[in-house]
C-alpha cells in the first residue's frame, strides 16, 4: 500500500504534506512513524536530485518541509523524563559527507527525550570521533553515512577506536542510505540502522532504556 504522506513529501507538496500530517496526529498515530514516512519522501527527492530529475533548490525545499513538519510535531513528541544520568551520546556524518538529515532527526527526537548528545556536525574527521568519543566517554558513537564512497573513513573510526584503547567502551552506529550487513561487517560497527524507528531502538536498548534486544543485523 503506497504511503499518501511519504508520496506527498516526494513530490514537494507542502500544503498536501503538512495537512496529512495533522491528520495523522488527530488519528492518533505516533509522531515518529510520520517523521519516518516524511523522512522516506525527503530520501526520493534525495534520489531524484541524484538523478538530476530535481535540482538543488528542490532539496533544500524537502528540508524546509521537514522542519515545518518537526515543528507541528514537537508538542506531540512523547518525552521520557530526564535520562541525565545515562552515557552520553556523540553523532556526526563521516569526512567527506554533509548530508545530515537523517542525522539531526535523531538527534532532535533523542534531545527531546533528555538524552545528552554532542553533535560533530558533518565532513568529521574519524580523529575528531575518537576525540570527541574520548573527551564525553560516549556510551554510543553514531555515524552517518549517505555517500558509498566514505564508508571506508567509517572503518578508519573504528581502526582508531581500537588503537586509543576506546572500542571497548563504546557502541557504534551505522546510519544511512547505502548502510547494510556488509557494511556493518566491513566497518567493524555494532549496529547499523536504515530508519529512525529502529536507530532509536538501537540507541535506547544499549543504554538500557527499554527492555528487548538491540537488532545487530
Amino acid at each position: 500500500m503506497e504511503d499518501e504522506l511519504q508520496i506527498a513529501m516526494a513530490n514537494l507538496d507542502e500544503e498536501k504534506t503538512l495537512r496529512l500530517v495533522n491528520e495523522r496526529i488527530q488519528a492518533g498515530c505516533s509522531a515518529v512513524d510520520i517523521i519516518e514516512s516524511c523522512r522516506q519522501g525527503v530520501e526520493i527527492v534525495g534520489e531524484k536530485y541524484s538523478d538530476s530529475d530535481y535540482f538543488l533548490s528542490d532539496l533544500i525545499m524537502s528540508e524546509e518541509i521537514l522542519k515545518e513538519v518537526m515543528r507541528i510535531l514537537e508538542p506531540h513528541i512523547p518525552a521520557k523524563g530526564s535520562n541525565k544520568g545515562l552515557q552520553p551520546i556523540v553523532m556526526g556524518t563521516i569526512e567527506g559527507d554533509i548530508h545530515d538529515l537523517g542525522k539531526n532527526i535523531i538527534i532532535y527526537l533523542l534531545r527531546s527525550s533528555g538524552y545528552e548528545v554532542t553533535d560533530l556536525g558533518v565532513d568529521v574527521t574519524p580523529e575528531r570521533f575518537v576525540q570527541a568519543v574520548s573527551e564525553t566517554k560516549a556510551a554510543i558513537l553514531g555515524i552517518s553515512v549517505l555517500l558509498s564512497f566514505c564508508v571506508g573513513s567509517i572503518k578508519k573510526v573504528v581502526d582508531l577506536l581500537i588503537d586509543a584503547g576506546l572500542r571497548d567502551q563504546v557502541k557504534v552506529v551505522v546510519g544511512g542510505y547505502p548502510v547494510n550487513q556488509q557494511v556493518k561487517e566491513y566497518t567493524g560497527a555494532d549496529f547499523y540502522a536504515n530508519d529512525v524507528t529502529e536507530a532509536l531502538k538501537i540507541y535506547r536498548n544499549v543504554l538500557g532504556v527499554e527492555k528487548g534486544s538491540a537488532s545487530q543485523s
